[in-house]
C-alpha cells in the first residue's frame, strides 16, 4: 500500500517521497489511518518495523494545522526509555517534519538541563523525553502540560523493565484525561495490559509479528567455550570473518570495558555504550559506529533498545543475559528489514540456568557448535560425600556409651 492511500497531507506524502519510502509497512498501514482518526491505539511491533513513523508521521499531520504551543506548553508527548531512543525518534520526527510547521525537541538526563528548559520556554509541539528528565523538567516549572493533545509510550514494555512505572503513573496524573493515547511495545504481557486498560480509551490494538516471529530470518548459533576464554574466542571470529560491523552484548558494565579495552590493545577499534559513561561519550560512539569508523560496539542490555543500524550482519553475546526477553531484543539488532542476520553466542557451563530460560522462551533447543581448539574442558566430578550416618554413626553410638559409663561412675562415687 502506498503512503498516499493512509490520508496523509501533501507536505507529508512529499516529505515520504523525499526520503525514498515507496510502500508503507504493515504496522505503518494499520497504525496510520487508526492514529488519524483520533482512536486510541495499542501496537505490537518490533523495533525496525517502521514503528516511529507510524506514529509520528500521523502526530505531525494532526499538529500541523491546529494551533500553536503556548509558553511551556506541548502538544504531543513522547516518553521513551532510554537516551539513545529519545536522541533517534527525535531525529526521525525532525526530518519528517521538514515541511511542515512543527516545532520539536528532546530532552533525557545526562546532559545539562538547563539548555532543555530554555528550549522549552516558548513551548514546543512535539516533545520525546524520557520519564526521570520529564519529571524533573516538570517541577522546575519548565513544562505545561495543559494543551496535550496527544500522549505515546514507546517501548512501554522497555519501561517497565527498566523500572519506569512510578513515574509513568505519576505522569499520567499530571496529563489532561482528554487526550489521545497511543502504546507502543515488543510484548503484550499481562504488566502492558494492565496499563493500557489504566491509561486508554476503548482503544484499538494492533498486534504483528511477536519478537519470537521477527527472529526467524535471523540464523542463531552457540559456541560453547569456558568462561574465561571468551575474550579470546571473540577476537579469533572477528579476525576470520569479514564483519563491517559487530554489536557485542556483554553483561555488566565492567565487562563492557574490559573486552573493549582488550580489542583496542590488538588493533580493533571499539567502544563500550552502558548507563555509566557520559551522554556525550555514549553519543560519540553511536555516532561513530554507524559512520563505521568503530567497528565493534560493546552494551549491556540498555544498547539493545536504543541502536538503529539498517544493515548490521551479526550481534554477539558474550554473555548470555538473565532475562529471555533481552536475549530476543539484542539479537533483533540485525535481520532488520527482512534482510538476512547472524546471531552468536558464547556460552559457559555456568550459564546452564540462563540457556534453559531462552531455549524454553522461544520453544527450541540450541546445537552447540563447537570451535576447533576452544572445545571447553570437561566439568570435574562432584566430590563423593558420606552419608551422616556413616560418617558419624559409630562415633555417636560409642561417645553415647562412654557417656552413659561415666555417668554410672559418677554415681558409684556418691
Amino acid at each position: 500500500m502506498s503512503f498516499s492511500a493512509l490520508g496523509l497531507c501533501a507536505e507529508l506524502l512529499n516529505t515520504v517521497a523525499e526520503k525514498g519510502y515507496t510502500s508503507a509497512t504493515p504496522i505503518q498501514k494499520e497504525a496510520i489511518p487508526a492514529i488519524l482518526s483520533q482512536r486510541d491505539v495499542i501496537a505490537i511491533a518490533q523495533t525496525g518495523t517502521g514503528k516511529t513513523a507510524s506514529f509520528s508521521l500521523p502526530i505531525l499531520h494532526l499538529l500541523a494545522s491546529t494551533q500553536r504551543p503556548q509558553a511551556h506548553g506541548i502538544r504531543a508527548l513522547i516518553i521513551v526509555p532510554t537516551r539513545e531512543l529519545a536522541a533517534q525518534v527525535a531525529d526521525n520526527v525532525d526530518k519528517y517534519s521538514q515541511n511542515v510547521n512543527v516545532r520539536s525537541t528532546a530532552v533525557f538526563g545526562g546532559v545539562r538541563i538547563e539548555p532543555q528548559k530554555f528550549a522549552l520556554e516558548k513551548g514546543v509541539d512535539i516533545l520525546i523525553a524520557t520519564p526521570g528528565r520529564l519529571v524533573d523538567l516538570y517541577e522546575q516549572g519548565a513544562i505545561n502540560f495543559e494543551n496535550l493533545e496527544i500522549l505515546v509510550l514507546d517501548e512501554a514494555d522497555r519501561m517497565l523493565d527498566l523500572g519506569f512505572i512510578d513515574h509513568i503513573h505519576h505522569i499520567q496524573s499530571l496529563l489532561p484525561e482528554k487526550r489521545q493515547t497511543l502504546l507502543f511495545s515488543a510484548t503484550f504481557s499481562k504488566e502492558i495490559k494492565a496499563l493500557t486498560t489504566a491509561m486508554l480509551r476503548n482503544p484499538m490494538t494492533i498486534e504483528l509479528a511477536t519478537a519470537q516471529d521477527r527472529i526467524d530470518n535471523i540464523t542463531q548459533i552457540l559456541h560453547p567455550v569456558d568462561k574465561e576464554r571468551k575474550h579470546e574466542l571473540l577476537i579469533q571470529l572477528l579476525e576470520n570473518h569479514d564483519w563491517s560491523q559487530i554489536l557485542v552484548f556483554t553483561r555488566t558494565k565492567r565487562g563492557a570495558d574490559t573486552l573493549r579495552n582488550d580489542l583496542e590493545a590488538i588493533g580493533i577499534t571499539a567502544e563500550s555504550i552502558h548507563a555509566n559513561r557520559t551522554q556525550h561519550a555514549r553519543t560519540l560512539a553511536l555516532n561513530g559506529f554507524r559512520s563505521g569508523s568503530i567497528k565493534v560496539l560493546i552494551g549491556t542490555d540498555l544498547a539493545a533498545r536504543g541502536i538503529d543500524i539498517q544493515q548490521l550482519p551479526c550481534v554477539i553475546n558474550i554473555d548470555l543475559p538473565y532475562v529471555p526477553e533481552d536475549y530476543i531484543h539484542r539479537i533483533g539488532r540485525t535481520g532488520r528489514a527482512s534482510s538476512k542476520g547472524l546471531a552468536i553466542s558464547l556460552f559457559s557451563d555456568d550459564e546452564a540456568k540462563q540457556l534453559r530460560a531462552i531455549e524454553r522462551f522461544l520453544g527450541r533447543q540450541f546445537k552447540k557448535t563447537f570451535i576447533a581448539g576452544f572445545t571447553p574442558k570437561p566439568m570435574p566430578k562432584p566430590p563423593v560425600v558420606e552419608k551422616e550416618d556413616d560418617l558419624y554413626g559409630n562415633f555417636e553410638a560409642d561417645d553415647k556409651t562412654k557417656r552413659k559409663g561415666k555417668s554410672k561412675g559418677r554415681r558409684k562415687r556418691r
